[in-house]
């Protein structure tokens, strides 16, 4: 089992920046892949970002390339959004994901775990 927690949410004004992390625990961080998505109220859980085992690998929601940076510390066993640039759409809850699966993806069904997620609000 793989337990996610995450920490970092919080009310921003537009135009700010927040950074999320996500702690791991329960397996070898290096082999998970991990994503963040978030959920806005109504809306269905969607991929923000992905990033692979050694974090040379990165993939980005169109919407947020450029404002958003996933990274990785394997020594840390934890994953960070950075979120500059922070628009109202930006608003939702932000969850952290792993897969053991061998590939990366931006479907939120081939994640095995989940954190509890962090509120990120947005205010323009």
């Amino acid at each position: 089992q793989v337990q996610l927690v995450e920490s970092g949410g919080g009310l921003v004004q537009a135009g700010g920046s927040l950074r999320l992390s996500c702690a791991a625990s329960g397996r070898t961080f290096s082999s998970l892949r991990m994503g963040w998505f978030r959920q806005a109220p109504g809306k269905e859980r969607e991929f923000v970002a992905y990033i692979s085992r050694s974090g040379v690998i990165t993939n980005y929601l169109d919407s947020v390339k450029g404002r958003f940076t996933i990274s990785r510390d394997n020594a840390k066993n934890t994953v960070y959004l950075q979120m500059n640039s922070l628009k109202p759409e930006d608003t939702a809850v932000y969850y952290c994901a792993a897969t053991t699966k061998v590939i990366l993806s931006t479907d939120r069904n081939e994640y095995d775990y989940w954190g509890q997620g962090t509120q990120v609000t947005v205010s323009s």
